[in-house]
């Protein structure tokens, strides 16, 4: 991860407000610059917490979104309606409060709709309707990545077939270590078509597993060492998880400060 920055906020708090205000502002310039924006979220506490800072933001009833086109990297195989699913999760604190394009949610398919070898058959088979006239797969203008303690992204887990894979597609999970045991997940190497990549991560739990991550540890033992954006990757954590980082890392220039983001991102005439 040594291209990538690394923003410390001082609180799981303030870490969720701060990429609610980048999200905004980001979307904001890319509806101005082509007409949409398209996203693939994350699930997960912080993912969760993310999205609700997102939906009640100031700015949120300013976007066009409408404009919006929403996919997740990752989902739990489960039933419709079910509380694991992140979807289901994200309904209630995002988008039903917001004025979506219902044809624009792409939700990953159900437990009670299909198999779990059908419903990755029938994402990809979505994701490739939408993509540009001549490319098999489609770009994304952001995605969103949580991390597990043990270093996993969507739901590829280390040591796993999905961890070894470097092909682009949507893979059924199956004995995932982490309940439940079925998911759909997109590969790491799909996500990676995204032009910006955010990892967004708090807490002590997640510190041994990022700091071998920001030391490019191998990607099948460390998922979140190999997820990567086209243009830029932005790694988002509290100030708790932080400070248990090595020291020698922080004192990097990679490292960047909550109030030093808005500086690079907020128009002066806005602060």
């Amino acid at each position: 991860m040594s291209d990538k920055r690394v923003v410390i906020a001082p609180s799981r708090g303030e870490l969720a407000a701060l990429v609610a205000d980048k999200f905004l502002v980001r979307a904001a310039k890319a509806i101005r610059r082509t007409g949409k924006f398209c996203v693939v979220l994350t699930g997960g506490t912080v993912g969760i917490e993310t999205l609700a800072e997102i939906a009640k933001h100031p700015s949120a009833k300013e976007l066009d979104w409408s404009k919006v086109s929403l996919w997740w990297g990752d989902e739990r195989f489960v039933a419709r309606g079910d509380a694991d699913r992140n979807d289901q999760q994200a309904a209630e604190v995002f988008l039903d409060l917001l004025p979506l394009d219902p044809a624009k949610i792409h939700r990953f398919p159900t437990s009670d709709s299909c198999t779990l070898d059908e419903g990755a058959n029938a994402y990809a088979a979505e994701l490739k309707a939408a993509a540009d006239e001549g490319q098999e797969w489609p770009t994304f203008d952001l995605a969103f990545a949580g991390m597990g303690p043990d270093g996993h992204v969507l739901s590829v887990f280390p040591g796993s077939d999905q961890a070894m894979s470097k092909e682009v597609g949507v893979s059924a999970v199956r004995n995932s270590p982490k309940p439940p045991p079925e998911r759909l997940t997109m590969s790491i190497a799909l996500f990676n078509r995204a032009e910006r990549v955010w990892i967004v991560s708090a807490g002590t739990d997640k510190a041994a597993a990022m700091g071998l991550a920001l030391a490019d540890a191998a990607t099948h033992e460390v998922p979140a060492a190999g997820i990567h954006g086209t243009k830029s990757t932005k790694i988002f954590i509290d100030q708790d998880l932080a400070q248990l980082l090595p020291a020698e890392l922080i004192v990097t220039d990679q490292f960047w400060s909550a109030d030093d983001e808005r500086a690079d991102y907020v128009p002066k005439a806005l602060r």
